[in-house]
């Protein structure tokens, strides 16, 4: 079943409470969504990429990793901890590097980029909300998906968002019917997915336009012709981000949007609480048509 959020800010002195508005959002959904939970957060940018990794063991497997990063890189290397995450944050001309590096000490990279940082776990939504602190976190937006697991394990790697590229990530509610026909037509050009998920197929697929030239607009708008099944995607971008549902439109998806912010929830009452939402814009997105917001 699932359940997706997300909260787009227009105005910078809301920028502090977006982490508490969005762990509202979040938990409200879920019912929708128990087994796993993750957000991706669009923040401050600083000097070069962040890089946020994942462990089932972060003591030890954390320990001294941005030290044993920089002596690698030759380069000063930041790290910030969180639970069973971390964000590194390494010059943008060491992403090949340090990709290899992390990969090769078994840690599971969720997400790059210059703004986004991604946070996702087993358990339920206002349990992965806590352990993460999302309620402290700031930002000028943000999307969130609770999982309802039906097509593949409930793990770590199998919950939303994915991110398939630098700032980018998905999360979805629904189910892809072709989408092990995609898998083989990904992988031959370069994009394939590392999880069961159909979630990571559809991210992979956007990328895979985009690298052969599509802007966001046109690559959200082909999986309204190359991907069969029923879905609701909501897509984050270093700017903004945008909705797609698909021809039928069988998910449930509503919209709000004030002076202040632009909302999507699976169901009304995912923001339900924000501030302003008895004055909001509120309706329903039509199927096969592209939404986005961006900065």
């Amino acid at each position: 079943m699932c359940g997706i959020v997300g909260l787009f800010l227009k105005k910078e002195d809301l920028r502090p409470r977006l982490g508490d508005m969005l762990a509202d959002m979040l938990i409200t959904m879920s019912d929708r969504g128990p087994d796993s939970a993750g957000i991706a957060i669009y923040g401050d940018q600083g000097d070069g990429h962040k890089i946020t990794v994942q462990s089932d063991t972060p003591d030890t497997a954390f320990d001294g990793l941005d030290t044993a990063l920089g002596d690698r890189l030759g380069a000063p290397v930041t790290m910030k901890t969180n639970d069973t995450h971390a964000v590194l944050t390494v010059p943008a001309e060491a992403l090949e590097a340090t990709g290899a590096f992390l990969e090769a000490r078994g840690l599971r990279i969720m997400g790059v980029g210059e703004a986004m940082e991604i946070y996702k776990e087993t358990g339920l939504p206002r349990d992965v909300a806590t352990r993460f602190g999302l309620r402290a976190m700031g930002g000028s937006h943000g999307i969130g998906h609770t999982r309802m697991a039906t097509e593949s394990a409930v793990t770590t790697l199998g919950a939303h968002p994915f991110s398939t590229d630098a700032d980018q990530c998905l999360v979805h509610n629904g189910s892809l019917s072709n989408h092990n026909t995609m898998r083989r037509v990904l992988a031959q050009k370069g994009f394939a997915p590392k999880t069961e998920n159909d979630t990571e197929v559809a991210a992979c697929y956007i990328s895979s336009r985009i690298a052969e030239g599509a802007n966001l607009g046109e690559a959200l708008s082909g999986t309204l012709e190359d991907l069969d099944g029923f879905f609701t995607f909501v897509m984050g971008t270093k700017t903004g981000f945008g909705v797609v549902r698909d021809p039928i439109a069988c998910k449930p998806a509503v919209m709000a949007e004030t002076d202040d912010y632009v909302a999507f929830g699976s169901e009304y009452r995912a923001f339900a609480g924000l501030p302003g939402i008895d004055s909001a814009r509120v309706w329903e997105p039509e199927p096969a048509t592209v939404y986005f917001w961006e900065r």
